[in-house]
């Protein structure tokens, strides 16, 4: 996104052929943008966003709430209509959250249930700048109102409720825009020329949790993960792991382009119980489902409150959870914020649901390592939208 609003040429290395990744330069090659992808290295030259054209066909986001909330804020500045949708999942999934403040902002936006869902139709105009509080925990709406914040006159301040990922403000100043962010408020300066660079990703930890786990949890497990993302806003699972008596270390430190990464090794150890709550859940909302599993292995019990957002993900994954690991043996008791988990449970195997949603079924598979019996999955596609090698990751593992 950054790089096709920037002026001149970015590369990005190590990059990620997921199914949202790809849609989302889709997205951006109907603006006219010139984008060309080379295995794990993406190529863009763009004259910048005032050299975009309408495009002349819906933008399709397919099963991705990011794309979905983080294009919303940019499309509301371009001086174009356009009309965007997503999948059946996301068509379900609320858009009010950046809706409302954007139409705060002058944006014109217009759909379903009075433009707070998906199909949604925009008609880009000059905003204004806003002064305000998330009422969410969100990095998403945060996301969207910074780059809306890009196409206004003056200084706009959004203020979060807690700390949540920070990965936007640290790229866009890497490419020359100037978001400076004071405790829980962010300051973003209109930004009138962006200029490319060359980026290169780190390993995206949310995906990384799912080895953590079977590493955690596999007896005799020793595994070593590469150039692992370690931004301080993303590392709750680091933090879980630490207060359940994980065998684990972190090597290999370095810092490019604002953000932190390192090698993670995992080794299996006996684990217990713990709690997961407050200003840890904005850090590790994506690794929940995992970390439920890996409860379900620790002596005693775990706690996860506070987490109310799990149920406006891909699907209610508080109550995917609960459904998917009852299913398999465990003992958990959902609530209205979170999950009651108790530990040890002999996991059995069986037939369970992937709701279409990836991170349900990476832990299905993860279960799998440590089940009395198969687990049958009911359909595995979606897991191509954030990991499309997670198969053949996990095959190159030996297990004893």
């Amino acid at each position: 996104m950054i790089g096709s609003l920037a002026k001149g040429r970015t590369t990005i290395s190590n990059f990620l052929n997921g199914e949202d990744c790809l849609r989302t330069i889709k997205i951006f090659k109907q603006f006219g943008v010139d984008i060309t992808i080379n295995h794990t290295e993406v190529v863009i030259n763009s004259s910048g966003y005032d050299a975009f054209i309408e495009p002349r066909e819906p933008l399709y986001f397919g099963n991705s709430g990011t794309t979905a909330r983080l294009m919303l804020g940019i499309l509301a500045g371009l001086p174009f209509h356009t009309v965007v949708y997503g999948d059946k999942y996301l068509t379900e999934r609320p858009m009010d959250r950046v809706v409302l403040p954007l139409r705060e902002m002058n944006a014109e936006i217009d759909g379903r249930n009075n433009g707070l869902l998906l199909p949604l139709a925009i008609r880009g105009k000059q905003l204004k700048p806003i002064n305000y509080k998330i009422p969410v925990e969100s990095a998403q709406v945060k996301s969207a109102l910074i780059f809306a914040s890009l196409f206004t006159n003056n200084h706009s301040t959004i203020t979060e409720k807690a700390l949540t990922r920070d990965h936007t403000e640290n790229m866009l100043n890497a490419f020359g825009a100037n978001v400076e962010t004071n405790d829980l408020t962010i300051t973003v300066s209109p930004t009138p020329n962006l200029l490319g660079r060359a980026i290169e990703v780190p390993g995206d930890i949310s995906s990384a949790a799912f080895f953590l786990v079977a590493g955690a949890l596999v007896p005799n497990s020793n595994i070593t993960l590469l150039n692992i993302g370690l931004n301080p806003s993303r590392t709750g699972i680091i933090e879980v792991l630490e207060s359940m008596g994980a065998d684990m270390t972190i090597s290999n430190l370095s810092y490019k382009n604002g953000e932190k990464s390192g090698d993670i090794t995992i080794k299996y150890k006996k684990l217990s119980g713990t709690k997961i709550e407050g200003e840890l859940i904005p850090k590790l909302i994506d690794e929940i489902p995992i970390l439920a599993l890996l409860a379900t292995q620790a002596d005693g019990i775990t706690i996860i409150k506070d987490a109310e957002e799990l149920r406006v993900k891909e699907t209610d994954r508080i109550t995917a959870v609960k459904e998917t690991l009852t299913t398999l043996g465990a003992n958990v008791t959902e609530t209205s914020d979170g999950l009651i988990i108790e530990g040890k449970s002999s996991l059995n195997g069986g037939k369970i649901k992937s709701y279409g949603d990836h991170r349900m079924a990476m832990m299905g598979i993860i279960a799998s390592l440590i089940t009395k019996e198969n687990v049958t999955l009911d359909s595995i596609e979606s897991i191509n939208i954030s990991y499309p090698t997670f198969l053949n990751d996990l095959n190159k593992l030996t297990h004893i």
